[in-house]
């Protein structure tokens, strides 16, 4: 707060707390000069009720008095003596007599009539205070209470008793009933001009409870209250004006009063303070800003001293000069303060801006700004760079002069040019980054060796075109390309060749697009062309065909003629949201297909193919869980000696147990099995089967003496095989390992060679199977030395009809033979082609003319019961 302001405060505060003094000392004289009003009128009206009760009572007493003599009065004496009363000014309404509690006189009869007979004793609403009238022997007034015969009255129960024996005796009650509206009435209570609020409130004779029978309830209000004396007790009456206890009108008057007071008493003092306070406040400014002053001039000389920055002023009129310390400094001119003139500033500048130099001055003089730069020599022969700036002013006596400073900016020159000469340097090296840059871009989205675009490239591509299509057409085709024996030009002729190639093909791939089509190496051997599939997959399929056919023609390579083809799967998206993931899946699976049916073509991806390699896929999951929950088991297909008959063993041959299909051939599901490399498995499976199949067998007396199992070229490689088979503990001559014929033996595997052998010295008989439909040499059958062969059945099934194919067989037969070599006829289906194969030399047969293969049980009984002795 401001100190001016202080007395004024002070004197506030005084004026308000005598103002709030007088205001409650007023309103508490006003609501005692209330009070007392409103006492007054409550004393009239208690006065009026008393009276008007008191009346009442006191003439039906008279009554009391003459029952006691008169205990016998009949309803006609009561009649008479009542009616006198009711001739008196009262508030009575009728008079009962109630001998014993039960009413038996009335007066008036007419409307009470319905009260004759009425029992205290029974009346729950009235027996309680005529109980305590009998009880007391005193006057109980009670109500207002509702009355039999309408409406609502105050009751006033006078016992009656009379001489008896000695005492007196209770004879009953008279009721006296006085009206309720015209008491009130009569007592002031209902007039409408009263100014007050009244509320009455009683205690009840028998519970002693108060209770409001009259006016709104006033409990907390500070009402008035005057007691009304009653028989049997007293009522309360509580009394306030109507809206409560409101302020007297002066109040207000006596407020806006004390507010002028204070208004005409405080401005003054405001006044007066504020202007002292401005007074104060204008010295403190003037003082401020002397002090300020003192401050801006202190760190002026301060900031010309540290920026050894020189002040000059020239009048322009006499072209006087005026230098300070520092600009002789600046200029090499002695620190004498004697008097500067313009040509002590020209002869220090350097020749080769003098020109410019004047030429600034000359336009500061016009335009009221100076601004230069230039190098002054001393005469020591240095140089230094100044740079001048400047204001044309017009002093206090009228002269226009120009005010300027100079410093030294040699430094910021010499700075300005390393910077540019950096900045140069900088610029020539961001264009050398931005041009590596474009290259690793380049490099990072291309294919060194063809230049053309590689995977992530076009990843991106087909990101960017998914929502439209490739070029807003739509629709994207792809069409995934991989070369046809190209590892044999690598292998052969070397990488620098298969380079070459990949080249070639690149060229090829890109002469025969059509100019917006895109062309990718994505890995290896493999290119993908994307390019839009609105003409429809009839110019697919032109252009895939012109790929092929061109990739087909030799290609040279220092004098050689190098072949090599392609295979081409295609697959096409349209519509809305392309999925280019689903893109490159389908074209791989088109591709697999084009391999799959021989190379060297194309082919579209289709809702079939698609449903074929989910079936696969299926296919292949169910091998797997099979293996897992070993649904593959050995049926087996017995031999038979070819002139006895006998049984010399079995071929075990896998079936699979599918859940929900049944028995499945190795049709349904071995090319799969190869593919998912788990032949090697299920061929451990079916041995290790057969073995504890032989063992059950021969526990239970059945004579099987052996059994062939088929083995695949990848367990032939396996180099842990007879490791495996050491373990088994194979009784020799007990198994066979059938190798079919496609294997090719005559092959230099290592691996291969010295398993097999390994085999024999563990005393497993090797078996060459479908002999006759592959390769195998008679060299490599000299250097295999197989235990048997088995011919095919493609040859078993011609030789009744074809002597041919009889003198063939008998070749192949003599073959054996001739090597020590056991020969198998096997597809054999009738008994005719049994006796021809006896007949030319077989040693064992096996076919559905003897029997179909067969679980182990069923083998089992098929050998108790001996029923291929019956069919044959």
């Amino acid at each position: 707060m401001r100190p001016t302001l202080i007395p004024a405060a002070i004197a506030l505060v005084v004026i308000v707390a005598a103002g709030f003094f007088a205001d409650r000392q007023n309103s508490i004289i006003s609501q005692e000069r209330s009070r007392s009003t409103v006492l007054d009128q409550v004393a009239v009206i208690r006065a009026k009720l008393e009276g008007n009760i008191n009346g009442n009572i006191q003439l039906v007493r008279g009554l009391v008095s003459t029952i006691s003599t008169e205990p016998d009065m009949d309803q006609a004496r009561f009649a008479a003596l009542a009616s006198n009363l009711f001739e008196e000014q009262s508030q009575l309404r009728s008079l009962a007599g109630a001998p014993n509690l039960v009413i038996k006189l009335m007066y008036p009869m007419e409307g009470n009539a319905q009260a004759i007979g009425l029992n205290y004793r029974t009346n729950d609403a009235q027996r309680a205070a005529a109980f305590l009238a009998r009880d007391s022997g005193k006057l109980v007034l009670a109500g207002p209470i509702d009355l039999l015969q309408g409406g609502r009255a105050f009751v006033g129960r006078f016992p009656v008793y009379v001489d008896g024996t000695g005492k007196k005796q209770f004879w009953g009650i008279v009721s006296a009933v006085v009206d309720v509206d015209r008491l009130y009435a009569d007592s002031g209570l209902l007039d409408p001009n009263r100014p007050l609020d009244i509320s009455i409130t009683a205690s009840d004779p028998a519970t002693h409870l108060k209770y409001r029978f009259f006016g709104p309830d006033l409990t907390g209000t500070d009402a008035v209250t005057a007691t009304v004396l009653v028989p049997s007790g007293g009522w309360e009456i509580a009394a306030q004006p109507k809206g409560g206890w409101g302020v007297k009108p002066n109040a207000w008057m006596l407020r806006l009063g004390m507010v002028v007071s204070a208004l005409l008493i405080l401005w003054p003092i405001v006044v007066t303070g504020r202007m002292v306070g401005e007074r104060q406040q204008h010295f403190r400014v003037l003082k401020d800003r002397e002090a300020e002053l003192e401050r801006l001039s202190r760190r002026l000389g301060l900031a010309l001293d540290s920026s050894q920055v020189g002040v000059w002023e020239t009048d322009i009129a006499t072209g006087a000069l005026v230098w300070d310390a520092r600009m002789n400094q600046l200029y090499g001119l002695p620190e004498d303060g004697g008097q500067r003139d313009y040509d002590h500033w020209r002869d220090t500048l350097h020749p080769d801006d003098l020109v410019q130099a004047e030429a600034d001055f000359a336009l500061a003089l016009r335009t009221g700004s100076y601004r230069s730069e230039f190098r002054v020599v001393h005469k020591d022969g240095s140089s230094r760079d100044i740079r001048a700036l400047g204001a044309v002013y017009v002093d206090t006596d009228g002269a226009p002069k120009i005010l300027g400073v100079n410093w030294d900016v040699t430094a910021d020159v010499a700075l300005n040019a390393d910077l540019k000469r950096a900045k140069e340097l900088t610029e020539a090296r961001n264009h050398e980054l931005e041009l590596a840059r474009v290259r690793i871009e380049h490099n990072a989205l291309h294919d060194s060796l063809t230049e053309l675009p590689n995977r992530r490239y076009l990843d991106d591509l087909l990101k960017g075109h998914a929502a439209t299509g490739y070029r807003g057409s739509g629709s994207i085709a792809l069409l995934h390309i991989d070369l046809d024996r190209f590892k044999q030009i690598n292998d052969t002729l070397g990488h620098a060749a298969g380079d070459a190639m990949l080249i070639h093909a690149a060229q090829v791939l890109q002469h025969n697009c059509r100019p917006g089509d895109f062309v990718a190496r994505i890995g290896g051997d493999e290119f993908v062309v994307v390019s839009s599939a609105n003409e429809g997959d009839s110019e697919l399929a032109a252009l895939a065909d012109r790929i092929v056919q061109q990739m087909r023609q030799p290609a040279s390579y220092e004098g050689h003629q190098c072949r090599f083809g392609v295979s081409i799967g295609i697959a096409v998206e349209r519509g809305a949201a392309l999925d280019v993931k689903r893109l490159l899946i389908n074209a791989d699976i088109a591709l697999y297909r084009a391999k799959g049916r021989g190379r060297n073509r194309f082919e579209f991806f289709s809702a079939a193919l698609q449903a074929e390699v989910v079936k696969t896929k299926r296919v292949a999951d169910e091998i797997l869980s099979g293996l897992e929950r070993n649904e593959f088991i050995a049926f087996y297909q017995p031999q038979f000696d070819a002139h006895t008959y006998d049984i010399v063993g079995v071929e075990a041959l896998a079936r699979w147990q599918h859940p929900s299909l049944g028995l499945k051939s190795p049709d349904a599901f071995l090319a799969i099995a190869e593919e998912l490399n788990v032949v090697a498995t299920i061929d451990r499976l079916i041995l290790e089967q057969s073995l504890a199949d032989l063992d059950r067998w021969a526990a239970a007396g059945i004579d099987v003496p052996r059994a062939s199992v088929n083995v695949s070229l990848r367990r032939l490689h396996d180099e842990d095989l007879i490791r495996g088979l050491r373990q088994l503990d194979i009784q020799p001559g007990r198994i066979s390992f059938e190798l079919v014929e496609s294997i090719y033996l005559d092959e230099n595997d290592a691996i291969v060679g010295w398993n097999i052998d390994q085999i024999k010295d563990l005393g497993i008989d090797i078996e060459i199977d479908d002999f006759g439909t592959g390769y195998a040499s008679i060299v490599s059958l000299q250097k295999l030395r197989p235990k048997r062969l088995k011919i095919d059945k493609q040859l078993v099934d011609p030789i009744v009809e074809e002597p041919g194919q009889r003198r063939l067989l008998a070749s192949i037969v003599d073959i054996g033979k001739s090597m020590g070599i056991e020969v198998v006829a096997e597809g054999v289906e009738t008994m005719e082609q049994a006796r021809l194969l006896r007949e030319l030399g077989c040693d064992i047969l096996q076919g559905y003319a003897f029997a179909r293969p067969m679980s182990a049980a069923d083998l089992a009984a098929f050998i108790t019961e001996q029923r291929w002795r019956k069919a044959s």
